[in-house]
């Protein structure tokens, strides 16, 4: 697995998110880096995909704080021999495939919380905003104003999904394997 691609995303992250909070849209076009660059370093059950080569699905839940940003990374990254699909949603529908969800800050608790409860133990990568009160299997936060995130490794193992160790490695912080 190659680790150069992300880097590069996470320096080009870095680079753009000295002004993160003075600029929302800027706060955004690095979380939009961030998104499809965290899929390569996640693995998901087999069963999680309709084929070998089924896209990998990022939903957005809500209102899309990414003004076309998110779409544009994921055009340009790839998983493997997969491809990176960008979905935009009201709210989850079981019928439709989410790999990846994020919930935008201005998400309505109501939804947040029906979201959780639905993915808990399921093979979802969670996805919070910074700002809300609940915690994604990947939360971003700010940080001096930069764009960071932590990874709930333990929810990651509780719901079949692996994390590499070289994304656990650029997390602010882990909650490891084996926490509650």
């Amino acid at each position: 697995m190659r680790i150069q691609p992300l880097i590069a995303g996470i320096v080009l992250a870095g680079v753009l998110s000295i002004s993160a909070r003075a600029d929302i849209s800027l706060e955004y076009a690095v979380k939009a880096a961030y998104l499809p660059k965290f899929i390569p370093f996640i693995a998901w059950p087999d069963a999680s995909f309709a084929s070998t080569t089924a896209s990998v699905s990022i939903c957005v839940l809500g209102n899309d704080p990414f003004g076309g940003k998110l779409e544009q990374s994921a055009a340009i990254t790839k998983a493997g021999e997969r491809s990176i699909l960008v979905r935009h949603m009201e709210a989850l529908d079981p019928e439709v495939p989410c790999h990846v969800i994020f919930l935008p800050s201005d998400s309505d608790p109501g939804l947040v919380q029906s979201t959780m409860d639905a993915t808990k133990g399921k093979p979802v990568v969670t996805v919070t905003d910074s700002g809300l009160n609940v915690h994604g299997i990947i939360s971003f936060v700010i940080l001096a104003n930069h764009v960071r995130f932590d990874i709930d490794d333990a929810s990651a193992a509780r719901s079949g999904l692996t994390i590499s160790s070289k994304l656990l490695g650029l997390a602010n912080s882990v909650k490891q394997r084996g926490q509650p």
